[in-house]
């Protein structure tokens, strides 16, 4: 419509009379739009004077149009998963809760407990991720928090006991362990669909299965590990009882979450925003039009982050909490406060060149859904691709390799974790860097590979001095990563140089978890017995492995 309109001195739009009706059957074709007050027109007069505003029920029918639109398009992506793969999750969750429920009880046999305390102890399956919001995908992990009482070590008894009951399992491939990362993990395969499973010890003699990881009770002294494995899952739980209709939460977070994977923007590790992030930022604009449709929805969410005044901080309405006052998180440019803390905030590692980007991309998303009335509006526009080859003339490829398949992806996340270092240093040297989060693979070399492409300034010098970046970037990355390194390239190509099958597919591509594994199978292994029962086999531990986490392994 905008293509057939002008406006005049007043701010009034003329529209042609042919467009208003064939757009409106409602509206009357001699009479002006309400709320105006309406004066009858001759038939010969070729254009219709409307209101800047449209009349209300037009509105309406057209955000529901809109909506319902959006949900088909949800459809056809993929983003909503069938009945038989929803019931194969919670099969999977069902298992896990009956593995670990088996495992504390022998935990507590091993510590020579009496045989009422062990019918009586208890530990269970907690989720949280994309999972615990409903909102996965078929290409969704499962994000799932073991939890146990006091007497449970992660070091003997999640990391060796649990982790060799789970290994015996038929349904269960690919298991490891994870020591590094912040928080200590153990990453398998069930039933085909991978599987995250951190630990978190409660000051308790029993875990109930319905535990409230709310309820101040259960955080009582427990450690700090415990503590970071169970923010997911309470900011998760909070941020569900927060929003006013979890079925439009839901459905708006996997179109937010799609749109940010689709425009380059979605990554916590590349400095852009994570699941968390989105999950906040999604609950904000619920909480602001709680009684809205999808469509008005999303058309908020770019409105209302478009035009933030970071760094203030986007805190969410919680009666439970005290009221920070006009609080201000310095640390990072785009501060989103956790739902179940008042001092603690996600995680960030945006830089000056991902906060450009994002904001560029709440800005681009306004701009596309502001107009409620644009008759060629589809949903599809908002979802394409970010096209880096028109943006970008030159990059920096970065190239990633190891010798064995199933080493790859224990260096290209000890790598990744390290990319805000790399990030900032090409920013003080370029003055900005789009670090495009999607992992290719160049095709051509036999060795396992994954590339990226991070587009570089195009108003800065052609030099760069990639060779001494590549240096010390190598430094930083050799520096705690336990097992010998994979390869590294980094050189700067020309846009015309880029694959143009690599950028085809931005926001499809394939994600990968930091993660690397605590131990090297070609190591001696050596038995472990338990502490509380002599001469008691639990499993096997690296030879030279240190004994705060031991990883099981046999």
């Amino acid at each position: 419509m905008a293509a057939h309109t002008y406006h005049n001195q007043n701010g009034v739009i003329f529209v042609p009379l042919h467009q208003l009706t064939a757009s409106f059957p409602s509206v009357k074709p001699n009479l002006v739009l309400a709320p105006q007050p309406f004066v009858p027109l001759k038939p010969s007069v070729p254009q219709a004077l409307a209101p800047y505003n449209p009349p209300v029920l037009a509105l309406a029918r057209m955000d529901e149009e809109r909506s319902i639109s959006l949900f088909q398009f949800m459809v056809d992506e993929g983003l909503v998963l069938s009945p038989e793969e929803e019931e194969k999750r919670r099969n999977i969750i069902l298992k896990l809760k009956q593995i670990v429920l088996a495992w504390i009880k022998k935990v507590a046999w091993q510590r020579r407990f009496p045989r009422e305390l062990i019918a009586a102890t208890c530990a269970t399956i907690l989720t949280y991720g994309s999972y615990g919001l409903g909102v996965h995908g078929l290409e969704s992990d499962i994000d799932a928090l073991c939890v146990g009482p006091s007497f449970a070590t992660m070091a003997e008894d999640f990391f060796v006991v649990l982790y060799n009951m789970l290994k015996s399992r038929p349904e269960v491939s690919e298991i490891y362990c994870v020591k590094d990362a912040k928080v200590p993990l153990m990453r398998f395969k069930f039933d085909g669909i991978s599987v995250d499973l951190p630990y978190a010890q409660l000051q308790v003699l029993s875990v109930p299965e319905n535990v409230d990881i709310l309820n101040p009770f259960f955080l009582e002294d427990i450690d700090e590990m415990s503590w970071k494995s169970l923010s997911g899952v309470r900011a998760n739980k909070r941020i569900v009882q927060l929003v006013p209709d979890l079925e439009n939460f839901q459905s708006m977070l996997r179109c937010v979450k799609l749109w940010a994977k689709r425009r380059g923007v979605y990554g916590n590790l590349l400095g852009f925003l994570g699941g968390v992030h989105l999950a906040i930022l999604a609950a904000y604009v619920c909480q602001k039009h709680p009684n809205a449709t999808l469509n008005t929805l999303i058309m908020n969410f770019f409105q209302t982050f478009a035009f933030w005044p970071w760094p203030a901080p986007v805190i969410l309405q919680d009666g439970m909490l005290p009221t920070t006052g006009d609080a201000t998180e310095t640390r990072s440019l785009m501060p989103i406060q956790l739902p179940c803390s008042p001092h603690e905030y996600c995680h960030s590692n945006i830089t000056r060149s991902t906060f450009y980007r994002i904001r560029a991309e709440f800005l681009q998303g306004y701009a596309m859904t502001r107009d409620i009335l644009k008759l060629d509006f589809v949903w599809g526009s908002i979802f394409e691709p970010f096209p880096y080859t028109k943006k970008y003339t030159r990059f920096i490829k970065i190239y990633l390799s190891a010798t064995k398949k199933d080493e790859l992806g224990d260096w290209v996340g000890w790598v990744k974790s390290r990319f805000r270092c790399l990030l900032v240093k090409l920013e003080e040297m370029q003055g900005f860097c789009d670090p495009n989060p999607t992992e290719y693979v160049d095709v051509e070399v036999t060795e396992p590979n994954v590339v990226f492409y991070w587009g570089l300034n195009p108003s800065r010098s052609s030099y760069t001095d990639i060779e001494s970046v590549e240096v010390d970037f190598m430094k930083n990355i050799n520096n705690g990563f336990q097992d010998p390194p994979g390869r590294m390239k980094l050189s700067i190509i020309q846009a015309s140089q880029v694959p143009k099958s690599a950028l085809r597919d931005t926001g499809s591509g394939k994600w990968t978890k930091a993660c690397w594994k605590i131990m090297d199978y070609n190591q001696r292994r050596i038995p472990m017995y338990s502490q509380h029962l002599p001469h008691y086999f639990v499993g096997y531990v690296v030879a030279n492995a240190g004994p705060e986490y031991s990883c099981g392994g046999g």
